[in-house]
């Protein structure tokens, strides 16, 4: 049966052989699908060994005691929604947090259930994967482009040069501009123009790149700075530059960042910043694609404002061969007059009462404040919409706790985890398998494009639709969000009201399964949008401010890595091995042997992996992945420790050091 997977944003066609009697089979690429091809990566073939997983949850649980006990959706939701309301009454609706985290994410019917559930109960308190991988994004978007949803994606097919900027999309198929079938499209991208991979480790799109830089973690913003710097004083588009604001004040902040100091600063020769440079000045316009590597950093924010320059400066900004502006599928940003945010940004609000220094962003408190919210008895309750929160959460020593002396901990999922065990209720959901679906984060695609899938077995045991479960339980809360008895009660029905607005009626994707419309570059809607902006802006004063206050890296420290079998916390249970990568000159001389277990410790915690002794990681960076229970790297944040404008947690970057394992550790 043909669907399309939905662990990543990429949505890759697949093909699903089932059993007659239900039983998942296999799945496998669907050579007919119009852009995946065929394609599918380990993750994806591995719906199967989800979908029968032994751990997975088939029906409501309860906690009785200390014990989570089977119960049915009546008296797990009648119980659940007695106490929230409990809590409302006696705390206000500012008690409750919600999460939403990517098991409904990437649930379309689910994540707008999620949305009207959180608007009903009206709590501030809402977190979401943003502020733990992807606030500077937003950030830059609001800044510079004064529109938090402006999402920029390459003109592959025309574009001269390409540069990725810690992400590796082999892996990890992009952070917010989806890369299927990752190994083919930079082949074909590399027959018509040259790739450059910016990362502290040779990753596997660096071997298939033309040029690979190695700059000490954390370190980017210097080698963009200096491009920007030396196009500004000869070789930036000056009819676009005239239409800008800030000139003057991104002049006075790179200019610092002479090949001598930028260079020493990142590490790398001067001849490779030369190199690029001329790459640059060659091609004309430029495509830059960043990833966690870089927005998972203390310098995240200032690079990809840099990015986002460097594009704006070599007139790559909504034009062939540069970048153009995803208008979404359903959202259609060119037919209607986009706001236009202020100068001092327009994502920002009140934050929570532990952190008075600490704003919302984008309508989000930081995730990393969630712990002291609930010490603080701020927050009573949290209701977990598909998150792994141990770890995912920064400082996983001072988060458990606090999750247990919650009053209610609710958490939808679909297997038993670190996180479920935890919660006062479990609310087990479909699968993506058991469910029909839309795409629902369009923007991040790398098409304007939507898709649709069938339901392709049964769910199985009395899981129900996650929109369904938050229906029911807005209904006992008193809120009437919508129909779950009779006709209009199905996936379908919700999925078309997602559909509503979109550019194809809803039986026209559900007939064709895929339907595409072409986008216009330059666009139309962008050059209005510039126009009522008053030009991009150059030199936000808070990105500029904190250009000046960036430290030098700490002679070692962590940086974050994707794996093949493996996505931020889910599918732990394929057995993917926690290699801490470490350069053969750093492992001399802590006394590391290859293959043998390894320790890395923060001054806040440790982890224990298996050591691999590697040149493709530089010198000064130890590469450990995140997600695993088994070895979180959540152990070795700081909740703290976060960014001072958007409040995200920093977890790359982090000073460690690394020891061999004691003995009874091995």
């Amino acid at each position: 049966m043909r669907s399309f997977c939905r662990i990543c944003t990429s949505v890759c066609g697949i093909l699903v052989d089932v059993s007659p009697g239900g039983d998942v089979l296999r799945v496998r690429g669907d050579p007919d699908h119009p852009f995946s091809h065929g394609y599918t990566c380990a993750k994806g073939r591995a719906l199967p060994e989800v979908h029968h997983h032994p751990a997975r949850l088939e029906r409501p649980l309860l906690r009785v005691g200390d014990e989570l006990r089977p119960t049915t959706w009546d008296a797990c939701l009648d119980d659940l929604a007695t106490r929230l309301r409990t809590i409302i009454d006696a705390h206000g609706p500012q008690a409750i947090g919600i999460f939403f985290g990517s098991g409904v994410g990437m649930d379309a019917a689910g994540y707008r259930m999620a949305e009207a559930l959180h608007a009903a109960i009206g709590t501030p308190a809402r977190f979401s994967p943003l502020t733990i991988d992807g606030t500077a994004k937003v950030l830059v978007a609001d800044q510079v482009g004064g529109f938090v949803g402006l999402s920029p994606h390459v003109d592959a097919e025309r574009t001269e040069l390409v540069v990725y900027l810690g992400v590796n999309p082999v892996v990890s198929h992009g952070h917010t501009s989806a890369h299927p079938d990752p190994v083919t499209a930079l082949r074909t991208l590399r027959a018509h123009a040259e790739v450059w991979v910016i990362d502290p480790r040779r990753t596997e799109t660096a071997r298939l790149a033309d040029r690979h830089l190695a700059p000490r973690p954390g370190t980017d913003y210097a080698v963009l700075a200096h491009l920007v710097r030396e196009l500004l004083r000869d070789g930036a588009a000056r009819d676009v530059i005239d239409r800008c604001v800030g000139r003057d004040e991104l002049a006075a902040a790179v200019e610092p960042f002479g090949r001598e100091h930028a260079a020493r600063l990142a590490d790398i020769p001067e001849a490779e910043l030369a190199d690029l440079l001329d790459a640059v000045r060659r091609a004309g316009r430029v495509g830059v694609v960043t990833g966690t590597g870089v927005t998972m950093a203390d310098s995240a924010n200032v690079t990809q404002w840099l990015a986002w320059v460097l594009m704006i400066v070599t007139d790559s900004m909504n034009r062939p061969g540069g970048v153009w502006l995803h208008p979404g599928f359903f959202h259609q940003l060119e037919s209607f007059e986009l706001p236009v945010s202020p100068p001092d940004g327009g994502v920002f609000g009140a934050g929570p009462g532990t952190r008075p220094e600490s704003r919302s962003f984008f309508g989000e408190w930081p995730c990393a404040v969630l712990a002291d919210e609930i010490r603080a008895g701020n927050i009573r309750a949290v209701l977990n919409l598909g998150g792994h929160l141990v770890t995912a959460f920064p400082d996983a020593r001072s988060l458990v706790p606090a999750l247990r002396a919650l009053d209610v901990f609710a958490t939808i999922e679909i297997i038993a985890n670190d996180t479920t065990a935890l919660s006062t209720h479990v609310l087990p959901t479909k699968d993506q398998l058991e469910r029909a679906d839309v795409t629902l984060w369009d923007a991040l695609m790398p098409r304007v494009a939507a898709q649709h899938t069938p339901a392709i077995v049964d769910a199985v045991g009395d899981r129900r639709s996650s929109w369904w479960v938050l229906a029911e339980l807005g209904r006992r809360l008193g809120f009437e969000l919508a129909d779950t008895t009779g006709p209009s009660a199905t996936d379908d029905v919700r999925l078309a009201t997602i559909a509503a607005n979109g550019r194809h009626p809803f039986d026209d994707i559900v007939a064709a399964g895929w339907v595409e419309t072409a986008p216009e570059l330059p666009a139309p809607w962008v050059e209005r949008h510039l126009d009522r902006l008053g030009g991009w802006r150059l030199a936000p004063s808070l990105l500029v401010e904190q250009l000046a206050a960036l430290r030098e890296p700490e002679p070692l420290v962590l940086v974050p890595r994707r794996q093949a079998r493996h996505l931020n916390s889910q599918l732990d249970f394929l057995g993917e091995a926690v290699e801490v990568v470490v350069h053969p000159d750093d492992a001399r001389t802590t006394g590391i042997e290859d293959g043998r277990p390894v320790v890395v410790r923060s001054d806040q915690g440790e982890l224990v992996g298996v050591a691999k002794v590697d040149e493709a990681v530089r010198r000064g960076a130890v590469s450990v992945p995140h997600g695993h229970q088994h070895a979180n790297v959540n152990e070795l944040t700081r909740e703290g420790d976060i960014d001072p404008v958007t409040g995200m947690a920093h977890y790359s970057g982090i000073p460690i050091t690394i020891h061999p394992a004691p003995a009874h550790e091995r």
